[in-house]
């Protein structure tokens, strides 16, 4: 199993510059005062498909040699890997495969099939997921770009804090939400080489804490189809994952669905900015143990922006 080294970051940041958006790190005072710290908010609710997943996908898409591109990719996601794999190789004139399980959101499945992806849809669960992809690969050739447990998307989804490092200076701790790990693997390549003092959390639904769970038995558990509005962050660790997790991450932090949709809300009032169900667990975890962060520089990963403007969390069942 090879692990992704901080070369791999940077030549990562090299390949992907003429496909992704150098995303602004944004401030509020208003959240600097209901926490007590000085919050830089990476915002990749901003970035090209409207996920920082666009970075590690267009790592492995443009990555390809010649011979491998021709079959194109194909992979499983919920929703924002794949529309970013599907921006990725449309980006480069190659086909995209995706299995999607049927209860993602709407929004995310016309998003991957504007950009030219082919969903295909399954039972919510990692399990089925996993299943039909296998079919999909043995049928068309095509790469499989996992959407974490792949050197290619890590050494990716780490150009993340590298510009967030660059752009706000030392940190004391940054705070990303945690699915499979992709993001936080990167972030704690990232930061262990840039910024090794630097405290990196990891920010989980209560109602899918299968890392919250590993962390403490010291084994990755999973958990097959949990229920959460966070739709993103529903899947478990790999070993690729758990190698970073398990050595840098300072500590997980759980919050409700409810104190998920109501940091959504105030990040949506206060900031002015779209964001998604899965970027607000950060921010949510932030306001919930702001004693943990009161008088400190903390960098917030702002993953993403693609939400379902019909279902808003806030919103009451018709």
């Amino acid at each position: 199993m090879y692990i992704p080294t901080f070369d791999d970051v940077r030549d990562a940041h090299e390949r992907v510059k003429p496909w992704i958006h150098r995303t602004p790190v944004l401030t509020s005072t208003y959240f600097d005062t209901q926490t007590g710290a000085e919050l830089f908010f990476k915002c990749e609710n901003f970035q090209k498909a409207g996920a920082f997943k666009v970075r590690g996908a267009s790592n492995a898409v443009f990555g390809l040699s010649k011979d491998k591109a021709k079959y194109g990719v194909a992979s499983h996601s919920s929703g924002n890997h794949a529309l970013s794999l599907s921006y990725a190789a449309g980006r480069r004139g190659i086909q995209a495969t995706v299995v999607m399980p049927r209860t993602a959101p709407d929004a995310k499945k016309d998003a991957v099939r504007g950009y030219g992806g082919i969903v295909l849809e399954c039972e919510p669960s990692t399990a089925a997921r996993e299943a039909m992809l296998e079919e999909v690969v043995d049928e068309t050739g095509a790469d499989f770009v996992h959407p974490y447990n792949d050197h290619r998307v890590i050494a990716g989804q780490g150009t993340c804090s590298l510009e967030l490092h660059e752009d706000a200076g030392p940190l004391d701790a940054v705070v990303a939400p945690i699915g499979g790990g992709g993001m936080i693997s990167g972030t704690c390549l990232t930061m262990s080489n840039l910024s090794p003092q630097t405290k990196i959390y990891a920010a989980e639904p209560k109602n899918a804490d299968d890392v919250y769970r590993s962390v403490r038995e010291g084994r990755i558990i999973e958990d097959d189809a949990p229920q959460t509005i966070a739709d993103g962050l529903k899947v478990s660790m790999r070993p690729r994952t758990w190698h970073f997790v398990s050595k840098y991450v300072a500590d997980v932090l759980l919050v409700t669905e409810e104190e998920i949709a109501e940091a959504m809300y105030l990040v949506w009032q206060r900031m002015k900015i779209v964001i998604e169900p899965s970027s607000a667990v950060a921010i949510a975890a932030i306001l919930k143990n702001h004693d943990l962060f009161a008088g400190k520089r903390v960098g917030v990963i702002v993953t993403g922006g693609n939400v379902d403007l019909a279902k808003l969390p806030w919103m009451k069942a018709a």
